[in-house]
């Protein structure tokens, strides 16, 4: 079951649901509406490594914009911060995204219950397109969870993305064992 907008009101004014910042704006039927932060990253090398630490370049998005290309994968990062206790948050993109033909996840649309950070953004493109820091990018949808939970993302030993940041973070699958 999605969450109406009446429904996510009601879990942010519980505190199962924290958005900093929060804009009653933003809040569409039954989704939030996110933006782009300042910050987008590539990684340095051409060649990525599963089981090596893949370092990025950091890019900060000026005023005037900054130009994607395709072929190149962006990591870019949510400018708000997101808590969720008790549901489980999807991220799409926003339609008049896509229709500039950016994606804006190759597969991590999926949150877990107990995620609280900003969302990093694994961004690609058709042809090239001028993005800006601020613009809406993706929207959050709220699915209800049936049963106890266990295991809260922000409390398992070996969750990878729990440090707060306001950047994107680069790929953490080399700490897996495998």
């Amino acid at each position: 079951m999605i969450l109406s907008d009446k429904k996510i009101l009601e879990a942010i004014e519980s505190g199962q649901i924290v958005i900093e910042p929060f804009k009653r704006e933003c809040l569409g039927t039954n989704s939030y509406d996110v933006h782009l932060g300042k910050y987008l990253a590539v990684y340095e090398n051409e060649v990525l490594d599963a089981k090596k630490h893949n370092t990025i370049e950091e890019i900060i998005i000026p005023e005037k914009g900054y130009i994607i290309y395709p072929g190149t994968l962006y990591l870019g990062v949510t400018q708000e911060y997101t808590e969720t206790h008790n549901s489980v948050p999807f991220l799409e993109g926003k339609s008049s995204i896509g229709r500039l033909g950016i994606d804006i996840h190759a597969t991590a649309g999926k949150g877990d219950v107990g995620f609280c950070n900003t969302w990093t953004l694994e961004i690609s493109c058709v042809h090239p397109v001028r993005v800006y820091a601020g613009m809406p990018i993706g929207q959050l949808i709220y699915f209800m969870v049936d049963g106890e939970i266990e295991n809260y993302y922000n409390k398992k030993d070996n969750a990878k993305y729990n440090n707060r940041t306001i950047k994107p973070v680069e790929s953490m699958m080399w700490k897996n064992k495998f």
